[in-house]
């Protein structure tokens, strides 16, 4: 799968997440601050959210200090479902409930550890195919559909 990767610091966990997305056998592609100090939290995910939004990737991670800001920012692109997940079973709901295509997390906050769990249950979770869940997402599409026009 190919999935869009980025941060807006430099930092050591988002290099164990694009490792350990190659080990999955996936195609991460880098944005941001991965050879640079920073870049601007909004630019980077903007860049990750457009191009999941495109289709040009499956899926997008994301880093920042908390992970709330570059997940806000995320989910200001139509398409986008950014989820911040602090634990694999968040992250597992996420992917769920909500059907979320990109995943947020804290530099902060998440250790190595944690990280691999968190993006396990990321990718190993589908969207519900329950009747309820689907009415849900089909609502929010709608909402996002009259907001966008």
């Amino acid at each position: 799968m190919k999935i869009a990767l980025g941060t807006d610091m430099e930092g050591h966990v988002p290099k164990v997440v694009a490792e350990e997305l190659r080990k999955m056998g996936h195609a991460p592609v880098l944005f941001g601050a991965f050879n640079l100090k920073s870049v601007p939290w909004p630019k980077v995910a903007v860049e990750v959210a457009q191009g999941v939004a495109s289709g040009d990737f499956e899926m997008g991670v994301l880093f920042c200090w908390t992970g709330t800001g570059i997940s806000l920012a995320a989910n200001k692109v139509k398409g986008v479902r950014a989820a911040l997940c602090n634990d694999a079973e968040t992250a597992a709901g996420a992917r769920k409930w909500n059907d979320a295509n990109i995943l947020a997390m804290s530099l902060r906050s998440t250790s190595e550890q944690v990280a691999r769990e968190i993006l396990e249950a990321w990718l190993t979770t589908a969207p519900s195919e329950e009747p309820d869940d689907i009415v849900c997402m089909e609502y929010l599409e709608r909402i996002e559909n009259e907001r966008f026009r």
